[in-house]
């Protein structure tokens, strides 16, 4: 059973940039469809960006241009960059993972392993 772990996140003024790390043990993330997700106080988990076992990628209408997922093998970490941050985007941020399926997969529910979270605060 993989185990994620989440870092990167923190406070930053509007207009500026993070990056998210999901590093995994116990397995190999390319054996995965993974997914970030983030939750506001209040407001349900939304998907935000997912990365399938081929590499292809595909994100949320209102993260489209400003975030990058990506995956590096070798440190078996998938990653978020986020750029042109607003506060829109406070959130706590979980990296999910579903395993040897390969589709675009966008709701909580497809997914069956979880890390913990990272907080994310974007200042106005």
């Amino acid at each position: 059973q993989v185990q994620l772990v989440e870092s990167g996140g923190g406070l930053v003024q509007a207009g500026g940039s993070l990056r998210l790390s999901c590093a995994a043990s116990s397995d190999t993330l390319s054996r995965y469809t993974m997914g970030w997700f983030r939750q506001a106080p209040g407001k349900e988990r939304e998907f935000v960006a997912g990365i399938k076992m081929t590499a292809s990628t595909y994100y949320a209408d209102s993260v489209k241009g400003r975030f990058t997922i990506s995956r590096d093998n070798a440190k078996n970490t998938v990653y978020l960059q986020m750029n042109s941050l607003n506060p829109e985007d406070t959130a706590v941020y979980h990296c999910a993972g579903r395993r040897l399926f390969n589709r675009d997969l966008v709701a909580p529910s497809d997914f069956n392993y979880w890390g913990q979270g990272t907080q994310v605060t974007v200042s106005s």
